[in-house]
């Protein structure tokens, strides 16, 4: 798998997003560096499943439209019985 890349737009809402949960709910204040060093651990560490988990309720949906569509195209067969 390949490293998980934000774009700088995302990344820079990412890191906003890690220093006001620090401020709000641990009450302390840590500087971009911090909040970025912190995104890049997680990314490395779990990422991947997150990422993993992603994939997998894409698959799930999709498997579930997939079985309507499968059933829309039974539902169109014509009968074939000739007695």
């Amino acid at each position: 798998m390949s490293k998980i890349a934000f774009s700088a737009g995302e990344k820079a809402e990412i890191v906003e997003g890690i220093k006001l949960y620090f401020a709000a709910e641990l009450e302390q204040e840590i500087g971009s560096f911090d909040a970025e060093f912190l995104l890049e651990f997680f990314a490395e560490t779990i990422g991947g499943r997150f990422y993993n988990r992603g994939l997998h309720d894409a698959l799930a949906a999709l498997d579930t439209r997939l079985d309507g569509i499968k059933d829309a195209v039974y539902a169109l067969e014509k009968p074939t019985d000739t007695r």
